[in-house]
């Protein structure tokens, strides 16, 4: 009987140590997914790594507003400028082809106005999100091998709470820039002509927010590509350490 026990002692033993070496692995197959299977500068601790991919977030924020936070920084640039909200593109053709494509014209022009002044005060919005990330989430985001992982899982996790908080700025800039008055103006004089059987009148704060969330979180996407890539874009010793030296 005490053989038996011994035996089984050993045996739960040997099991904890299969286990732990297990673990141990994986942890290490985590952290080596951080750096793109590239050599790191030394060991790279959990939270080290979760701090990283934290920098690496509130980097591509930065890079972003620095970008869009300026005059044409949406309408100067093609992938980003607002156009007007796809239920009303019936709208101004049908006003341009009655020459008022100028009314249209400046609708389009004070609606990026708003997006360039509103996403300069995104940045305490995103890095606030950033901040509340826990270990465990930022570990989540070194699994597998999606070079904008980081983002994608940043994006579907705050995207709702982000939206929410951006949507007031969105609003107020939209209003100081005149483009809601510019906007109603044009709706107002598609509502009013005879040919006009079915009534525009689309969100235009909601549709804006989301082009500029979209936008931001678009430039991280990039921001996050060119650290885990290019070892010139890792600007501080800690990214230098997480994404491979």
């Amino acid at each position: 009987m005490l053989k038996r026990i011994i035996l089984l002692t050993a045996g739960v033993l040997c099991l904890h140590t299969v286990t732990e070496a297990q673990i141990l692995k994986k942890a290490s197959g985590v952290l080596k997914s951080a750096t793109g299977g590239g050599t790191t500068t030394g060991n790279v601790t959990e939270n080290e790594a979760g701090m990283g991919i934290k920098e690496a977030l509130e980097k591509g924020v930065s890079a972003g507003i620095s970008m869009l936070n300026k005059e044409n920084g949406f309408f100067g640039n093609e992938l980003y400028k607002v156009l007007l909200p796809p239920d009303a593109l019936k709208a101004e053709r049908a006003l341009r082809s009655i020459g008022l494509g100028g009314q249209v014209d400046k609708a389009i022009l004070q609606i990026n106005r708003a997006a360039e002044e509103a996403v300069g005060f995104a940045k305490p919005i995103f890095v606030n999100a950033i901040k509340q990330m826990t270990i465990n989430d930022a570990l989540a985001l070194l699994t597998g091998g999606n070079k904008r992982g980081a983002t994608d899982y940043f994006q579907n996790k705050t995207t709702a709470s982000l939206t929410a908080a951006f949507s007031p700025v969105i609003d107020s800039a939209l209003d100081k820039t005149s483009a809601t008055k510019y906007y109603s103006d044009i709706v107002t004089k598609y509502n009013s002509l005879p040919t006009s059987f079915s009534k525009v009148n689309p969100d235009l704060k909601g549709y804006v927010t989301e082009k500029a969330v979209k936008a931001l979180f678009d430039q991280i996407a990039k921001e996050e590509l060119a650290i885990r890539e290019n070892p010139a874009a890792r600007s501080t010793e800690l990214l230098k350490k997480v994404f491979g030296g």
